[in-house]
């Protein structure tokens, strides 16, 4: 059965609700004289080309509706097909060169985690987890939110960032500990032990790597697998630890050796940026 056009459905809504075009116009006008932004306010010819001729509202004007009509924002948008769910994969779609921090909010969303785990789960011992797993539920990414520390923030390696690889691969997502800014310089036994640092740079962004200090000078380390050469920086006017990498998730397949096709700018450093090219869709779109 095909789906009713997201204009129904929005004048199904204030039909609901018993609201008239001219009643939904006067409340949009509230709301753009408590915003101070003209682009709030829906004239009622306006909402009537939205609701019958299939006018796609702008960002705006949204979401007036979705405050007038009482519902989901995030609903209405999956209307008019974009659905925020599945940010996650999109992100898979293009590839970023430079290291830097993951700060998309996803507060609002709900994720599926597992609820009940077979009494055989053993955490010392590698598993598959898809069969240990009972029950799936929908937890509030906000709920998560609130049972993580507030000292961590999360990172994402450039894909033309060989700093750390092998050990660290390009693509890879880091957890960093912001209260361990304080640089180990010794007392490891190898270099899986050796801390490794998220470091802000003044001039050429973010930086992950083994760090050292000396003389007011923060030299970042790369593994010797590498072909990023090791820089210093003035500590701390042009370089700021952020904390500690402590945990790392990374693919482990369908990356090419760095000595065989990778880019030869690659292995120059991790700072080149590719500019992607945007196209207009064909979706129709308010003027």
């Amino acid at each position: 059965m095909p789906m009713a056009p997201p204009g129904q459905k929005l004048r199904k809504l204030r039909e609901s609700l018993q609201l008239t075009l001219r009643d939904v116009e006067a409340i949009s006008f509230r709301i753009a004289r408590a915003h101070g932004r003209e682009e709030f306010s829906i004239p009622f010819s306006r909402l009537f080309r939205i609701e019958a001729k299939g006018v796609v509202p702008n960002i705006y004007r949204l979401y007036s509706l979705a405050v007038v009509y009482r519902c989901d924002f995030r609903e209405v948008l999956q209307w008019y097909g974009v659905d925020l769910a599945g940010i996650s994969e999109d992100l898979k779609l293009g590839d970023v060169p430079v290291t830097h921090k993951v700060e998309s909010d996803f507060s609002t969303q709900t994720v599926r985690i597992p609820v009940d785990l077979d009494p055989a789960f053993d955490l010392a011992t590698t598993t598959n987890v898809a069969t240990l797993v009972r029950k799936w539920g929908a937890v509030s990414c906000a709920f998560l939110d609130g049972l993580s520390k507030e000292n961590f923030t999360y990172a994402y390696v450039g894909t033309k960032d060989y700093t750390m690889y092998p050990l660290i691969m390009p693509g890879s997502f880091l957890q960093i500990d912001e209260s361990r800014v304080r640089i180990q310089q010794q007392g490891w036994r190898s270099e899986y032990e050796r801390p490794i640092y998220f470091v802000e740079t003044r001039h050429e962004g973010f930086r992950v790597g083994w760090c050292s200090i000396c003389e007011g000078a923060l030299t970042i380390h790369v593994h010797p697998l590498s072909c990023t050469p090791v820089k210093s920086y003035r500590h701390p006017q042009d370089a700021e630890i952020i904390g500690q990498v402590i945990a790392v998730s990374m693919r482990l397949a369908g990356h090419e050796s760095l000595n065989a096709g990778t880019d030869r700018k690659a292995q120059r450093g991790p700072f080149s940026i590719v500019v992607p090219t945007h196209q207009n869709g064909g979706l129709a779109r308010e003027d």
